[in-house]
């Protein structure tokens, strides 16, 4: 049986426990970079690991109680919006046409320009987001097993299973195309898959497990990811950041870190959230540490985002804070409505775009 952990609940705090620390405190905004709100929208509330998609100047969401809706990331206008009568526990994985999410019943739903046209049972829980590529659409499920199904009609096309521990993370994982290659993240290795067959072609350890017990060996690569032409650089839950050639499954580099988000970056640098709420950078070429800052800490923080000169980051009181990706000191602060961010920002046709907790999404423009 596969046990599923949620983000903070292998931290499980009691009343006898020891207290909350406090989020540090905001110093006055600084403002020394521009963005200004350019238009707002709705969707449901949203308390599972969302996957903005965005394909092209177009973005996809969804809500808990079951929304899925495409929107004008240029204009926040509306391009299509359905409801799969169930709740989500995954998604959305989008190639601008087809859009699919896993509900929580275990079910794949795919839609084609918003209109449902097929569902399919899987096996297990899904807590990452479907990738739809190649008019296929692949599924990573709790039970360490990967699938795919044709995007047109839903017959399955392959299923590759894999031993694993018993516990895995209630959080996106991480499932990619580079190249040719279908991208998943096992335990904590990076594996390369033929699309075609679900055959392996190469692994490549980020982290291992260690420990006695499932939670100390517990060493998830979450999702999101860094990717630079054919380097993918990503995080293994509590364990370790490193960078992976997906071009021939070489291990690059990797480092201890101690995060359960996910990292972005660019060509010289890869970004990363710990635990308690320090952001660091670290270089790209080599994995040595650049720059640490502890300006946030214990805010509860999302994966980061490379926007221009700046990381962004959200937190749990609804503020996205852009930092300088140079020094990590602080460029501005946006606001939203106030409840948690629910996910890494993304960038879309020129917007910031950002979804709370409690259903906003808010597109920004970076000036």
């Amino acid at each position: 049986m596969v046990l599923t952990a949620a983000l903070g609940g292998i931290l499980v705090s009691c009343s006898s426990g020891p207290e909350k620390p406090k989020p540090a405190e905001l110093t006055a905004n600084p403002a020394l970079f521009g963005v200004r709100l350019a238009w707002t929208t709705k969707i449901g509330t949203v308390d599972f690991p969302l996957d903005i998609k965005v394909n092209g100047t177009k973005f996809s969401v969804a809500s808990t109680d079951g929304l899925v809706g495409s929107f004008d990331a240029v204009t926040g206008a509306e391009v299509w919006r359905t409801h799969v009568g169930t709740p989500i526990s995954a998604g959305v994985g989008s190639d601008g046409r087809f859009a699919s999410v896993v509900t929580r019943g275990n079910e794949l739903i795919t839609l084609d320009a918003g209109r449902e046209i097929w569902r399919q049972k899987l096996s297990a829980q899904s807590f990452t987001s479907p990738l739809v590529a190649g008019g296929r659409v692949f599924v990573l499920a709790a039970d360490r097993s990967l699938s795919a199904f044709d995007a047109q009609s839903g017959r399955k096309l392959w299923n590759q299973q894999r031993p694993g521990e018993s516990l895995i993370l209630r959080q996106s994982g991480v499932l990619m195309a580079v190249g040719d290659t279908l991208v998943a993240g096992f335990a904590g290795r990076l594996v390369g898959v033929n699309p075609l067959n679900g055959t392996s072609r190469w692994e490549s350890p980020i982290a291992s497990p260690r420990g006695t017990n499932d939670i100390e060996r517990l060493v998830d690569l979450v999702g999101r990811v860094s990717r630079e032409a054919d380097v993918v650089c990503a995080r293994a839950f509590q364990a370790a950041v490193g960078c992976v050639d997906a071009s021939r499954g070489a291990l690059l580099w990797t480092k201890p870190a101690d995060g359960f988000v996910g990292v972005h970056g660019d060509e010289k640098f890869v970004f990363g959230v710990e635990g308690d709420g320090k952001i660091i950078a670290w270089r790209r070429a080599d994995g040595e540490r650049a720059w640490i800052s502890e300006r946030l800490r214990f805010r509860s923080l999302t994966a980061p985002l490379v926007v221009g000169r700046s990381v962004a980051v959200g937190d749990d009181a609804g503020f996205v804070h852009l930092l300088s990706r140079e020094d990590g000191s602080v460029l501005t602060r946006i606001t939203t409505d106030g409840s948690a961010i629910a996910t890494a920002p993304v960038l879309a046709g020129g917007s910031l775009v950002v979804v709370t907790r409690s259903g906003g999404v808010f597109g920004f423009k970076p000036e």
